[in-house]
């Protein structure tokens, strides 16, 4: 008995409190009570920036809050509406409709205004003791560089949490939860203005192909960086309610498809390392390849007696696949793994694809031939790009890596980011003769020619590949992706450029609308990064040059001369909303446009180039 008037005790105490709870909160809605003529003193997290290898801000955060009303607090509904109309920017008479029409007694007047207009319309509710106000501050994530990298950065939801891309898979490091709510900032491989130059001549390769969508990316082979990682169509991931699903997609990330014969210079350096042919052996193409059971392959033409060389100037897929009879379907496959095919590359972002490569043992007659032309195998941009840094290194595979480094919120912590391992796959005469005969590609009258580049070797492979149709599961006689590889310089190679043309319509070959592409970046890019070329000799300098030190100035009503200022200086110059600001390059200004002087007009575009 005494157990059961305890628990009897327990309850009546419970049932009291919650009866105590219902009667306070019902008298405050009857006096109409709520936090109300004050800006919320909440502790909110710094999320960290995400910057460019050069430090250029990506995306960092900013300082907004939400303006609300709550009605029953309101005691002179003319004094709220006539005092802060201005700060607003609304006429007094729309504030007044706005909370006497709305059915609820909370309601939102503005969202997201800046941090400089809360703080003063704060000041003012205070000092007119205005009820019913209340100013709520958040945080939000801005992204000065817009559709420029939006993929990789990716983009945060409602709550500041990171949703896609760098975002997402570096949210606990970004939110500072780990830190007492100061965020740690994530620094890029992308260097931006690769990024702008690729995205640029990709989005005119998409219009002049009318193709459905276009890959293009570049990275520096000795270290793995990924210097530029193009996918269109595209989105601002400031206004991220404006994408849908494709526009969001990475594909040089998550997107795999089948290579092609940009694919015959892996199939060819595995054949030739593992000693099954050599750079004498030759084999006869007479326009198809014929397996020992089933029907022909064909081949694009009728190239006669083609040695490896000739394989991959003249993209011969009956050569690829008479070479492949002479190695073993087991070594064949394990090979083509040394170059990460089949396995994720670990570059960095979210969602990567691992790609399709069967076990051998799974293969049918026609696997072993077909894949050494590039076909019944699926990849993805980043492993086309890791398997080619071991042809660019003398045989060193480099994994690919979109991270940079790591920087605490107090910059003192740096933490670099290792990527995954290097290690030898190639013989190093391997690699060199591949380069060589990648170089004979781009050579006048070969089928890379169109991607030659002035006063500088290039080493160059075009595919061009057939999609399977998912309705007939055959290979669709109307779409295809057209692709091109280059390394450059081909003898020793610090760029590796590849871009890939999904579904264009009209001209459909690599060789035609994927080469002419890579010219046009490479010729920009060599010069931006500095390769030696004959007419961009290299030239000897004193390490130190004096420079201003300088200050931003006004732009307000006329445009400033920013000649001289440094990058740094422009930064904030990105975080003006009546201003479309874009910064080309490092250093200092040394062009730009409008010209000083100009009238200042709000949306204006203002170019600022960098030396």
């Amino acid at each position: 008995m005494n157990l059961k008037r305890r628990y009897i005790a327990v309850f009546a105490l419970l049932g009291a409190f919650l009866v105590y709870l219902l009667v306070h909160y019902a008298v405050l809605m009857i006096r109409g009570d709520a936090p109300s003529g004050t800006r919320q003193n909440i502790t909110i997290p710094d999320r960290g920036s995400i910057r460019d290898r050069n430090g250029r801000y990506l995306a960092i955060q900013i300082r907004f809050a939400d303006v609300s009303v709550w009605r029953p607090s309101i005691t002179d509904i003319d004094l709220l509406s006539n005092e802060i109309s201005g700060i607003l920017e609304m006429p007094p008479a729309e504030i007044r409709s706005r909370i006497n029409s709305s059915e609820s007694n909370f309601l939102y007047l503005r969202r997201q205004i800046d941090d400089g207009t809360a703080r003063r319309l704060s000041a003012l509710v205070n000092e007119k003791k205005i009820k019913g106000v209340m100013v709520q501050p958040i945080v939000g994530r801005v992204y000065p560089e817009k559709n420029t990298a939006g993929h990789i950065v990716g983009f945060v939801g409602d709550r500041n949490r990171g949703l896609e891309g760098i975002e997402f898979a570096l949210n606990s490091v970004l939110d500072g939860a780990d830190s007492n709510g100061r965020g740690s900032q994530v620094f890029l491989t992308i260097d931006t203005y690769v990024q702008y130059i690729l995205q640029q001549i990709a989005a005119k390769t998409m219009e002049e192909t009318q193709a459905e969508s276009v890959i293009f990316t570049a990275m520096d082979p000795r270290t793995g960086e990924i210097l530029g990682s193009v996918s269109l169509p595209d989105f601002d991931p400031n206004n991220i309610r404006a994408s849908d699903a494709n526009s969001r997609m990475n594909r040089p990330n998550i997107f795999a498809f089948e290579p092609g014969s940009t694919f015959k210079v892996f199939s060819l350096a595995a054949l030739m390392d593992s000693n099954a042919i050599s750079d004498k052996n030759v084999f006869v193409c007479n326009g198809s390849y014929m397996p020992s059971r089933g029907s022909a392959i064909n081949c694009l033409g009728n190239h006669g007696r083609v040695t490896a060389r000739e394989i991959i100037i003249n993209s011969c897929n009956a050569g690829a696949a008479y070479a492949s009879d002479n190695i073993s379907s087991g070594d064949f496959y394990r090979l083509l793994s040394s170059f990460g095919f089949g396995s994720r590359t670990g570059a960095g972002s979210p969602g990567e694809t691992a790609g399709y490569l069967v076990r051998s043992e799974n293969w049918s007659e026609r696997s072993k031939p077909t894949i050494a032309f590039g076909q019944e195998i699926a990849v993805s941009a980043y492993q086309i790009l890791q398997a080619a840094t071991a042809i660019a290194n003398d045989g060193i595979l480099v994994p690919p890596k979109i991270i940079s480094k790591i920087v605490s919120a107090d910059g003192r912590t740096v933490t670099e980011w290792e990527g995954g391992a290097s290690r030898r796959i190639l013989k190093p005469e391997t690699a060199k003769a591949l380069r060589s005969y990648m170089a004979d590609t781009a050579s006048t009258g070969a089928m890379g020619w169109r991607a030659g580049v002035q006063d500088l070797s290039i080493g160059v492979k075009t595919g061009t590949s057939q999609i399977i149709d998912p309705a007939t599961r055959k290979y669709s006689e109307t779409d295809f992706i057209a692709s091109c590889l280059a390394l450059l310089p081909a003898e020793n190679p610090t760029l590796i450029l590849y871009l890939a043309v999904m579904k264009p319509q009209g001209i459909i070959f690599g060789s035609r609308i994927a080469a002419p592409a890579i010219r046009e970046a490479a010729e920009t890019l060599i010069d931006y990064l500095g390769i030696p070329r004959g007419r961009n000799p290299q030239v000897n300098h004193p390490p130190a040059v004096n420079i201003p030190a300088g200050r931003l100035p006004a732009v307000e009503t006329y445009i400033p001369d920013f000649s001289g200022i440094a990058k740094r200086v422009l930064l904030p110059l990105l975080l003006r909303d009546d201003l479309d600001v874009e910064i080309r390059g490092d250093g200092w200004v040394r062009r730009q446009s409008p010209a000083p002087g100009e009238s200042v007009t709000r949306g204006m575009k203002i170019i600022l180039e960098l030396e």
